[in-house]
């Protein structure tokens, strides 16, 4: 039996964002960032950071998830791992973003979006996805199979990364 939760998670298309799609998927991020428990000031000044513009469409690929009226309701963008913050240096895909709206969470959608940097990373023969999330964001990934990665070098490393294995 489906739940409304997966009945709106079928509604939602993804597919790869385009230039037009830029003041839309930002949206998006915005109104997720604006949920992070952090300081307002914070927030305010760090979410120019998470936004993507024409440059970022050139070095990640940046899919959109959309509701059945096309209005853009999730976000997710990967790119290269540096071998360095992987396990034993392998190749990872990093998951540079996932963002969902906060009026469609808990309906599927990080997750179709999380798939899809997964089977990213299986097509172009990657070891596995690594994301440096966002501390609000540990319960999610963890939910998904993805592994917190020990913190080895307090200078360096990111404390909330999580890795998971794409060949296991």
């Amino acid at each position: 039996m489906k739940t409304h939760s997966d009945q709106q998670s079928a509604s939602v298309t993804l597919r790869p964002a385009s230039r037009d799609d830029l003041a839309a998927l930002n949206k998006v991020i915005e109104r997720a960032v604006q949920t992070w428990k952090l300081p307002e000031r914070v927030k305010r000044l760090a979410l120019p950071t998470y936004l993507y513009n024409e440059h970022d469409l050139q070095h990640l690929h940046i899919e959109l998830a959309t509701d059945s009226e096309g209005g853009a309701v999730g976000v997710a963008a990967w790119e290269a791992a540096v071998a360095r913050d992987c396990p034993d240096g392998v190749r990872g895909l990093l998951l540079h973003g996932l963002y969902v709206d906060p009026e469609k969470q808990q309906c599927g959608i990080g997750g179709r979006l999380l798939q899809a940097a997964i089977s990213a990373a299986r097509e172009q023969g990657y070891a596995g996805v690594l994301v440096k999330a966002q501390a609000d964001a540990g319960g999610f990934f963890s939910s998904q199979g993805l592994q917190l990665l020990a913190v080895k070098d307090t200078s360096r490393d990111y404390p909330n990364r999580y890795w998971l294995d794409t060949n296991p």
